[in-house]
């Protein structure tokens, strides 16, 4: 694959620019102002007199306490990682670490407090779950759960800002390949993952993100935009279901109210230009928007070349949030995103040396058209000191449009002519309501309940042609709707400050087939002290089946029929049992041990190795047809998660996962998953030092990442020379190991803090080894062989932040 660079003297124009844009900014001591909410974290309610303490050595005591609306602010704040400390009577003390602070932007934070079990006269309890780094939002998930924040999209080498590679670095978590960001989870289909955003199940938020998939080469999610949300891997509280494998929960952040600030950025997903700040002077409503175009389409403009030939991708995308708050403690929030995408990829503009690369087939020229837009409002309120609603609206809409044309080439290898290969269009529309409420009747004792309806449109039309035989296939074609009602309820009860359990029930129906399901949750955990804790989670989930698999049209002497338009809900059932061990105030260990038993998976009728279990690993529509309910899978395995949270500029996160992913066709034969790597261990770790006293910081970030070989099914190379197309022998389906995988990425940054703005450079130099990491295997019609594709070779990714 060919790999040519020039991005060091390019972007060397960028930051020039910016430096020059701020030459005259006077370099001083930097200060900021810490500021944010502090409310009760199960009825949201504001909590007045909590008192907020930068531990952090400084040359005087900065603190305050929260006003009567659960406010607090501090101001002259040195730059640097602050440690906030923050106590109120009968409510167990939180502490914060590793908040950044820059000169370019204020500190707002929003912090929930648990209440005291016992009614204490004085704080006693300083060795919680809360003071755990990763505790997620929703404080029902205590197993297999964490959070992540802004900063981990931004530090983690190789992350390039985005959720989905970062979550990559955690146990149980595999990337589905270099040139895309779906993720595995523990063996199970990338296409087994749930996306929320503001509690709205959400389509697919990537760019050229197929709608059989969950990912895709860049993501349409702005990484400046998001705050602190949750990723979880298994046995998932009620409140979540149509998955069965894992759960991004995402929040966006407010704007900030008090002040305007704006983000000039440029890296790998894009040039970037951000604003945020209030509607007026005084107002407590606040707006934030970020808009992001493709950083290769503009180079390519400028005529510089990047190894990706005439395979350019173009895209855009735009991120808002607008808060409006409102009497009663109430507030309204408007939000969305958006993003189109597109690329040709031109196999007549390549050269042909006999194997395939990740931009595309030589041996065809492909146009994919992608566009994805969200847009909810939402209100919350407390319609009592006990109890907290929040009621939510939304519509998500998806276009793919795609087609294929295959090559015909003269003894020379030039291109003579073209024929239609396929053809494809999907465009779905989706309009959501979600309404959540929690009371708390006392300490020991909540309910969180909820209710979710999607209502879904969609158009399927996808056609084959195969010129070589005279003949074409239809195999999507329809304009259908369907609903998808969900509910749950979960009780929590704590015994005491150190036990507590939650039990729950979700049931979801689907009117395109009429399906119901029940599903029980519960977990149990147990602090035994302030070092070690213990949980325990099951739950039952069931997962819809794809549309493009429901409408799987099959050929009849009378007409085309829908054999899969019946399939039930494929159904998994999750146990998991964690132990976490905090070391040191500053790192801990956590190891789980997890089993997954898995069944009606859609299978084939007649005997082949075939199952939907597989779907995701060509990122392709599933096009079989006839399927039934038959099919089985277990995925089973121990993951360790070792992690040093930052402290004195230094960090580290090292995560293990030994697991055997399995699973059943209609032949009965048990075989190896596409997904069944065996092992994952990823070591990533970084240091930060400060360069002298006017606000200079150099930092350096490591990965590396080695995966046990993926399994494929080996080329049927008779029958594929004889139907000129990649025919795979399916008695042998997933039987041929690969070479383990294996990457390091590191990454350089360089921050400077100038009086009122922060310059941010860093160069992430991804797979610095040059590994040739198999990806596929297939049949090239030209060369008549087979023919293997590798991932991503090394490949240096530039960087630039301003804000001010």
């Amino acid at each position: 694959m060919k790999k040519t660079f020039n991005l060091f003297s390019s972007i060397s124009i960028v930051i020039t620019m910016l430096l020059l844009v701020h030459y005259n900014d006077v370099v001083a001591q930097s200060t900021q102002t810490i500021r944010g909410r502090i409310v009760d974290e199960v009825t949201q309610t504001p909590l007045v007199g909590v008192s907020i303490t930068i531990t952090t050595s400084t040359d005087k005591l900065l603190g305050t306490i929260t006003d009567a609306e659960g406010n607090f602010r501090i101001d002259n704040v040195p730059v640097g990682r602050q440690i906030l400390k923050i106590t109120y009577v009968g409510f167990q003390e939180q502490t914060i670490p590793n908040t950044v602070v820059t000169a370019g932007k204020e500190v707002v934070l929003n912090v929930s407090l648990v209440e005291n079990v016992n009614n204490l006269n004085e704080v006693v309890v300083t060795g919680d779950g809360k003071e755990d780094k990763t505790a997620t939002n929703n404080d029902l998930a205590v197993v297999s759960a964490r959070s992540f924040n802004v900063d981990d999209t931004k530090r983690y080498a190789g992350a390039l800002g985005d959720p989905s590679r970062m979550a990559a670095n955690f146990a149980g978590v595999i990337g589905g390949d270099d040139s895309r960001n779906d993720i595995v989870v523990r063996g199970n289909s990338p296409t087994g993952m749930l996306w929320q955003l503001e509690g709205l199940n959400i389509p697919n938020p990537n760019h050229f993100g197929a709608l059989v998939s969950t990912g895709g080469p860049v993501s349409i999610l702005n990484n400046n935009n998001i705050d602190k949300s949750d990723f979880m891997t298994s046995a998932f509280p009620a409140q979540y279901g149509n998955a069965t494998a894992g759960v991004f929960d995402l929040k966006l952040r407010d704007g900030n109210n008090q002040q305007t600030e704006f983000i000039g950025q440029v890296g790998f997903n894009g040039f970037e230009f951000g604003a945020e700040g209030p509607f007026k002077k005084n107002s407590d409503a606040s707006y934030i928007v970020n808009y992001r175009y493709s950083t290769l389409a503009i180079f390519n403009a400028l005529g510089m070349e990047f190894g990706t030939g005439s395979n350019i991708p173009y895209y855009q995308d735009l991120n808002f949030k607008i808060s409006l708050p409102s009497s009663g403690n109430g507030k309204w929030t408007l939000f969305g995103l958006g993003g189109k995408s597109e690329i040709d990829l031109l196999g007549s503009e390549a050269e042909i040396e006999g194997d395939d690369d990740l931009y595309g087939d030589a041996n065809a020229d492909a146009y994919p058209r992608y566009q994805t837009g969200i847009v909810g409002l939402s209100y919350e309120t407390n319609l009592s000191d006990k109890t907290f609603a929040k009621f939510t609206a939304g519509i998500s809409s998806t276009e793919e449009n795609w087609h294929s044309d295959s090559l015909v080439r003269n003894q020379d290898n030039i291109v003579i002519g073209k024929h239609l290969e396929g053809e494809a269009k999907f465009t779905t529309t989706k309009y959501s309501v979600n309404f959540l409420t929690r009371t708390k009747f006392s300490a020991k004792n909540s309910i969180t309940s909820g209710v979710t309806v999607d209502a879904m449109q969609f158009g399927l039309y996808n056609r084959e042609a195969y010129a070589n035989l005279g003949r074409d296939t239809v195999r999507l074609d329809v304009d259908e709707s369907a609903t998808l009602f969900q509910g749950f309820s979960t009780w929590r009860h704590r015994f005491n400050n150190n036990f507590s359990v939650n039990t729950g029930v979700h049931t979801q129906y689907y009117t395109l087939n009429e399906q119901w399901a029940v599903e029980p949750r519960v977990s149990v955990q147990y602090i035994v002290n302030p070092k070690h804790s213990l949980s325990l989670g099951y739950g039952l989930h069931h997962q819809v089946q794809n549309i493009t698999t429901s409408f799987m049209q099959t050929k009849t002497l009378t007409g085309p029929i829908l054999t899969n338009k019946d399939l039930d809900f494929t159904r998994s059932q999750h146990y998991v049992l964690t132990y976490d061990w905090n070391v040191t105030p500053n790192s801990r260990l956590k190891a789980e041990a997890y089993y997954q038993n898995i069944d009606k998976a859609p299978v084939e009728a007649h005997r082949s190795s075939f199952s939907a279990l597989n779907t995701g690993a060509s990122f392709g529509p599933v096009d079989e047809d006839s399927l039934v309910n038959n099919g089985t899978g277990t995925n089973y395995g121990i993951e360790l998660t070792l992690e040093r949270f930052y402290n004195r500029g230094f960090y580290y996160l090292v995560t293990t996962s030994i697991f055997d992913s399995k699973y059943k066709g209609s032949d009965g034969i048990e075989r190896n998953t596409a997904f069944n790597t065996g092992y994952v261990l990823n070591v990533l770790a970084g240091k930060e030092w400060k360069i002298g006293s006017n606000g200079k910081f150099f930092s350096v970030s490591l990965k590396v990442t080695t995966i046990g070989g993926k399994y494929l099914t080996p080329v049927d190379v008779a029958r594929s020379q004889q139907y000129q197309r990649t025919i795979y022998k399916d008695g042998q389906a997933y039987s041929d190991k690969q070479d383990p995988y294996f990457r390091t990425d590191l990454k350089l940054s360089y921050r400077k803090e100038y009086k009122r703005s922060t310059l941010e450079i860093a160069m992430d130099l991804q797979n610095v080894t040059n590994n040739q990491n198999v990806f596929s295997q297939n049949y090239n019609v030209k060369t008549n062989s087979t023919v293997t594709q590798y991932q991503q070779g090394f490949f240096p990714v530039p960087f630039v932040r301003f804000t001010f």
